[in-house]
């Protein structure tokens, strides 16, 4: 019997599809981000560099390099650096690029390995040209004006005219948004019960997807309660513009870092000089210290005892999302399988947000050896987690909520089920 034209053109997964997909990942990327920094003021950004920010935001999401150049001539030094990922902006690609990937793959059981490589190798080649575009578009440089003092007069005097900037790393941009386009794809065929699978790996359906897809659902209600409370918080104290840029730039940051932290785990960090964080007051306030400081619910209590509900978020969202998994696997399955499958699948979520929630920023300029590159011209900011007691946490918290959840799994008809008569 022949095969169906429509048959034939989706097994092959042709150029136009794959482009379509990146092209689908690429623009909703640009397009969060746009709008996030034109909500957080940089439309008015000189020399026409909107797009060029615009570009360099795309490529920290993926996991991309941007560095942070400076140049005065002789008369002048600067240093500088800049690691954050713009999580909001990670997150709709991710979303679109894995629903783009997995739309010729619907209605099909089983796919081969050969084909599912062919398929993922057009998006990534695809992929990599247009990152590779945005790379090499995200670069830009600024004036930066001395001021009224002593630094001011000595570059009126010199002719000194220190420009700041940014550019990328492209070799590096291009190896990880391809470990990340990588990350996504596969994600995306684990966590939708209808994509196919080769057939060497459908054992592992029945104890991985369950788990991914509740993980996924775990984290996408976090940044749904966030989104809400940010609406909430835009409407009740005003600042409309502030809350919708931490909406479309960086709201997973925070909602993720809250699900770590109320999980118990401990982060540190530090906050000198001009840099701020985009998110509540109260982490500024923490973090604003001479030396490091920690952040998790004992010192965050210290400031606003509140903090203390995320204790609970965590253990209904937690218990909730072990129930999903119960409720989409076998019902052969022990309680004591699901409480591991869930420890498991906790701690790689946690470990994915510990890498992806670091930020690092540094700059300082010094003339003629005046402000020095660590006075008031400098600034830094960073934040990064006690990974080892967060994953062990998370195991703890998946063991515990995963057994809590297989048993009030266990009224719910499930696949694989036999009723009795």
């Amino acid at each position: 019997m022949p095969i169906p034209t429509e048959e034939r053109t989706a097994s092959r997964h042709g150029w136009v599809q794959a482009l379509a997909a990146v092209l689908a990942g690429l623009g909703a990327m640009v397009l969060t981000a746009g709008l996030g920094l034109w909500a957080a003021g940089a439309g008015d950004l000189p020399d026409g560099a909107f797009p060029r920010v615009v570009a360099a935001t795309v490529v920290t999401a993926v996991g991309g390099t941007v560095e942070l150049t400076g140049d005065a001539g002789d008369l002048a030094e600067t240093a500088g650096g800049l690691s954050v990922m713009p999580l909001s902006v990670t997150l709709v690609g991710a979303l679109v690029t894995g629903a783009g990937f997995l739309r010729p793959l619907r209605h099909r059981a089983v796919a081969g390995a050969p084909e599912l490589a062919g398929w993922a190798a057009r998006i990534a080649v695809l992929w990599l040209l247009g990152l590779g575009g945005l790379a090499f578009a995200a670069r830009q440089t600024f004036a930066v004006s001395l001021g009224d003092g002593t630094l001011g007069d000595i570059g009126d005097v010199f002719g000194a005219s220190p420009r700041i900037g940014f550019t990328t790393d492209v070799p590096l941009t291009l190896l990880a948004g391809l470990l990340w386009l990588a990350g996504v794809l596969a994600l995306a065929l684990l966590v939708s019960r209808g994509a196919p699978l080769p057939p060497r790996l459908l054992r592992f359906q029945e104890s991985v997807r369950p788990a991914a897809y509740a993980m996924v659902v775990l984290l996408l209600a976090f940044v749904a309660l966030g989104i809400v409370t940010g609406l909430v918080v835009a409407v009740t104290r005003g600042q409309p513009a502030q809350s919708l840029a931490l909406v479309l730039l960086g709201m997973p940051n925070l909602v993720w870092l809250a699900l770590t932290t109320g999980l118990g785990a401990t982060w540190e960090g530090r906050v000198e000089g001009p840099f701020g964080l985009p998110m509540p007051h109260v982490l500024d306030e923490v973090l604003r210290t001479p030396d490091n400081a920690t952040l998790n619910l004992d010192t965050l209590s210290g400031y606003d005892g509140r903090v203390w509900w995320l204790v609970a978020v965590d253990a209904v969202l937690l218990l909730a999302a072990a129930f999903l998994m119960a409720a989409r696997s076998p019902a052969r399955m022990r309680a004591w399988q699901h409480a591991v499958h869930m420890a498991v699948a906790l701690a790689v979520t946690v470990l994915m947000i510990c890498l992806g929630g670091r930020i690092s920023a540094h700059y300082g300029l010094s003339v003629l050896g005046v402000g020095d590159l660590g006075g008031n011209l400098s600034g830094s900011l960073f934040l990064r987690p006690r990974l080892w007691g967060a994953l062990g946490l998370a195991l703890l918290w998946g063991l515990v909520t995963g057994f809590l959840g297989a048993l009030l799994a266990r009224r719910v008809h499930r696949r694989g089920e036999v009723e009795s008569r």
